[in-house]
């Protein structure tokens, strides 16, 4: 008898459904099962279907239940490659993929077309005939719409996106209402496009057409997101092609305004440079019909694409963390892609990397990519390795949904089940717009130069208004009479605004999210070299440092842990010399109290790179993590510390974000050597240093920098400080390298306790973290400021020679000075660079009456460090310069040539011939 006889007496459905689910999951069936369909598969693969026994297990199963197995296997691999055969392309032939989807690869022929399959019943259609099962198929995954999220690995998640897809054949069913609000918006879109082409020839837009869909996309995606799952904010981060129309299609800024900016005005602020139209953001509170509202954040970007990511996503967690207490679901970041930037810039992949991990996770972001098939004049095939532009989205097992940009309908769907998707499971899912870029880069282009039979294509392609009003008059949803009419409403919109920007003398820059610096006041350079009041009481000091020195009830750290907190104790308690880690923890502690958070990440800030911060320590039974910070009873405020993952450009972005979005937390951006930042110089040039005088937006952002020559080699010495320097404008931020514990404290409660807000940037120390002479008394911490300028305590009469120099190398010379036992070298600290205190300088040399020469001594080489910068701007005396000779690195390799070098210049410091 037949061992598989009792296959007979069984529904074939059963087999049908089991066997799917196989296909998804080996490992959630029953293992018989499971060993069964194994055979049956290595069988049919590597035998055929005669009957030859693999193993065991015979294929000789009856007939109409093989053929329901092909039929399960032909319905995976459509979920799993249907994605390949779309019409997804709407100026372009699909590319040809193998194997197809014939029947014959998977074991079913012609004749089985009219064969009825309970197969059918896992698309929610019953048992049906295999020609109905493959026109279902064909639709939901062959249409406008190709998805891709069979490897997301969990069963739960790929059953929703299947029971998902097979509702309405993956098609949506909108009432006429909604479709003509999709048309509305459409309209908005394309005719806002046709009136720039028109009015502004040849100008830089970097239009949206041939991807206009996205606009009612993204609106209807908003409030879909208020109506159905109360989202309160959205942040929404793109770079050029399509801002404009975002701007005024979405974010309502007055037609008049921009129109403004084309015609070129000045800005009414003559204390802002402001930026081109395509780079400004904007903030809006919108109320929609039925009384609920929504505030939008559109998040001003620099040219260099993808940059806005990590910053968006700051700027979300920011208002998680401050405004919605944790829930993520209040607030919805979306990341608008092009399709050459989010294959090409590897910044994707660090915010992609960034969206799990519990110090930047957003709760999901949804992203789209508006997809011209072509990145300035490079074609897609030259841009890029992957099958798809958005493959990245495989390195978060995030699903896609590649859509056709000229069905509006297909578009829209889309985004609505992204936005499910993202709401439900609070993980990034990819939207790949595949649409053209009508004209060439920036309207100024030819794009038939390189791409002359596309261009061709698209030069006779319908627009997406166009397309969608055919067919709403075909289905009778409209007449042309409608169509018409609301193009001419919008064009006559568009004609009184232009006019109304003809009377304007002036363009403006609106600021971003300028309710959340409500009494913070852009101030200029006077108002940065004010002193500010940093003292804290000592009996409050002392109290916070009993506190992280002092081992929790029920907790048991490493002992070597309870030494670090014994040493605390001691030096606050007994010896009343504090070091540089426990200055900041006072620091920190101190603001706590005040009402203000703090935030710090970076790689390895937790302990900190050279082993002085100690700010988490672990319950070596529990492992949880303990900041001794928080455990104060007296806390008004929280402060988060988070290791990074190896980042620099993605993980400074967020915390730029999140300081941007949070003036009143103290956020820190710490690189694990100073150098290391050069792999975020485009956060620093772009934003850092020049989004106040861009965009008015003012940012508290403070990065640590540690710096100095300790013979470790090139990429170890100089955190660069010169780049920094160059970077130094009129009042655009402050840069500093202190030198004493007590100065960094104050330094630090400044940034906070100022009623406005710059950038920070602090070359902070690594051997002097632990250096004898520097250290500071709780006193300092008390009663002092912070120190711009800290003269010398030698007798001003004896000195000749007056040198000025900053950071660790000042301890190097101290050294050196003890050792001739000399005092015709004075030592002036610049503690602070920029801006640089003059009235305070000045104050010093006049102090001094017999110098012969004055110098600026740095360990750096002479075309490094901050000589350049005080050549240029310290003129109130004639300076030298002692350093090392012009050099391409910072520093050698060799430890030995290192320290010779630095001698030749402390030697020369104190040459006073």
């Amino acid at each position: 008898m037949d061992k598989f006889s009792f296959l007979n007496a069984a529904h074939t459905a059963y087999f049908a459904d089991l066997y799917d689910q196989y296909l998804q999951n080996p490992d959630s069936i029953e293992p018989s099962w499971r060993a069964f369909f194994q055979g049956y598969d290595f069988g049919s693969e590597n035998y055929g279907l005669d009957g030859e026994i693999i193993e065991g297990v015979t294929t000789q199963i009856p007939e109409h239940i093989q053929k329901e197995f092909q039929v399960a296997r032909l319905i995976d691999g459509y979920r799993s490659r249907g994605h390949l055969f779309t019409k997804t392309n709407p100026v372009r032939d699909r590319r040809t993929y193998t194997p197809t989807l014939d029947i014959e690869n998977f074991g079913l022929s012609e004749n089985d077309l009219d064969t009825v399959f309970n197969a059918g019943e896992v698309l929610g259609i019953g048992a049906q005939p295999l020609r109905i099962i493959i026109k279902h198929l064909n639709s939901i995954y062959c249409d406008s719409i190709g998805v891709e999220y069979m490897y997301l690995r969990n069963p739960d998640v790929i059953k929703w996106w299947q029971d998902k897809l097979n509702v309405n054949d993956n098609h949506p069913s909108y009432s006429a209402e909604t479709k003509k609000y999709i048309l509305s918006k459409l309209n908005q879109a394309v005719t806002f496009e046709n009136f720039l082409q028109t009015k502004y020839v040849g100008q830089k837009r970097f239009s949206l057409e041939g991807g206009e869909s996205l606009i009612p996309a993204i609106s209807n995606t908003l409030y879909n997101a208020v109506e159905k799952y109360g989202v309160k904010e959205c942040v929404l981060g793109m770079a050029h092609r399509g801002r404009l129309s975002t701007l005024v299609n979405i974010f309502r800024k007055p037609l008049h305004e921009l129109f403004s900016e084309f015609d070129g005005k000045d800005f009414e602020d003559e204390n802002i440079d402001g930026d081109v139209k395509y780079h400004l953001g904007l903030t809006l509170d919108k109320t929609y019909q039925n009384g609920k509202s929504i505030k939008m954040n559109l998040v001003p970007n620099p040219s260099h694409l993808e940059t806005v990511g990590p910053v968006a996503e700051g700027i979300t967690r920011a208002k998680i963390d401050t405004d919605y207490d944790g829930d993520d679901s209040k607030i919805l970041p979306i990341l608008v892609h092009g399709d050459a930037a989010i294959a090409g810039q590897g910044i994707v992949y660090e915010v992609a990397q960034m969206s799990l991990l519990s110090g930047y996770k957003t709760g999901g972001t949804i992203h789209i990519v508006v997809n011209n098939q072509i990145g300035f004049t490079t074609n897609y095939l030259d841009g890029r390795s992957s099958t798809y532009c958005t493959d990245v989205a495989k390195v978060t097992l995030s699903p896609v949904m590649h859509v056709n940009a000229d069905d509006a309908e297909a578009v829209v769907h889309a985004v609505e089940m992204a936005l499910d998707y993202r709401m439900r499971y609070k993980k990034d899912v990819y939207i790949d717009l595949l649409g053209y870029r009508k004209y060439g880069h920036n309207e100024g282009d030819e794009p038939r130069f390189t791409q002359p039979n596309l261009y061709k294509n698209i030069s006779k392609h319908p627009n997406p208004y166009k397309i969608y009003s055919d067919k709403l008059i075909a289905e009778n949803t409209i007449n042309k009479a409608y169509s018409d009419e609301i193009v001419a409403e919008f064009k006559n919109t568009l004609e009184s605004e232009y006019d109304k920007a003809k009377e304007a003398k002036s363009s403006k820059v609106r600021e971003f999210m300028q309710e959340r610096w409500n009494g913070f006041t852009r101030r200029d350079v006077n108002a940065m070299l004010q002193e500010e009041n940093t003292k804290y009481p000592e009996n409050k000091l002392k109290n916070i440092s009993k506190i992280v020195s002092t081992v929790p009830k029920g907790v048991k750290f490493l002992r070597k842990a309870e030494r670090i907190l014994e040493g605390r104790a001691k030096m606050v308690f007994e010896t009343d010399t504090l070091d540089w880690g426990m200055a900041e923890t006072l620091a920190y502690g101190s603001l706590l109290e005040e009402g203000y958070n703090v935030r710090i990440s970076g790689q390895d800030v937790e302990r900190g790179t050279f082993s002085h911060r100690h700010a988490i320590l672990r319950d070596i039974i529990s492992e949880e993590r303990v900041n001794l910070l928080n455990t104060n009873p007296n806390n008004k405020g929280i402060m988060d510390i988070y290791n990074s993952f190896l980042s620099e450009y993605g993980v400074l972005g967020f915390d730029y974000g999140y300081a941007m979005a949070n003036p009143n937390t103290l956020t820190i951006w710490e690189a694990q050597f100073g150098d290391f930042s050069n792999g975020a110089q485009i956060i620093f040039d772009q934003y850092l240093s020049a989004a106040e005088d861009k965009w008015k937006a003012q940012n508290g952002i403070v990065v640590l920098l540690p710096h100095g020559y300790e013979g470790q080699g090139s990429e170890h010495s100089s955190a660069r400080m010169e780049r920094y320097l160059q970077l130094c404008g009129n009042d655009n931020m402050i840069v500093a390298d202190c030198t004493t514990p007590a100065n960094m404290f104050h330094l630090l409660r400044r940034q906070m306790k100022r009623d406005f807000r710059k950038p920070l940037i602090v070359f902070t120390p690594k051997s002097l973290l632990r250096h004898t002479k520097a250290v500071s008394s709780i006193s300092d911490l008390a009663t002092g400021s912070f120190q711009e300028v800290i003269d010398d305590t030698i007798d001003p009469k004896k000195a000749e020679k007056l040198v000025f120099c900053t950071g660790k190398f000042y301890y190097d010379l101290l050294a050196k000075r003890e050792e001739l036992d000399t005092n015709k070298v004075a030592l002036v600290r610049i503690e602070q660079l920029f801006p640089l205190h003059f009235e305070k300088i000045q104050e010093i040399i006049n102090r001094y009456p017999n110098i012969k020469k004055y110098v600026w001594a740095q360990e750096e080489p002479e075309n490094m460090g901050a000589w350049s910068y005080m050549l240029q701007r310290m003129n109130l005396v004639k300076l030298e310069v002692n350093s090392r000779p012009f050099n391409s690195v910072p520093a050698p390799g060799s430890s030995t040539r290192d320290k010779r070098r630095q001698q030749r210049v402390i030697d020369t410091v104190f040459d006073i011939q």
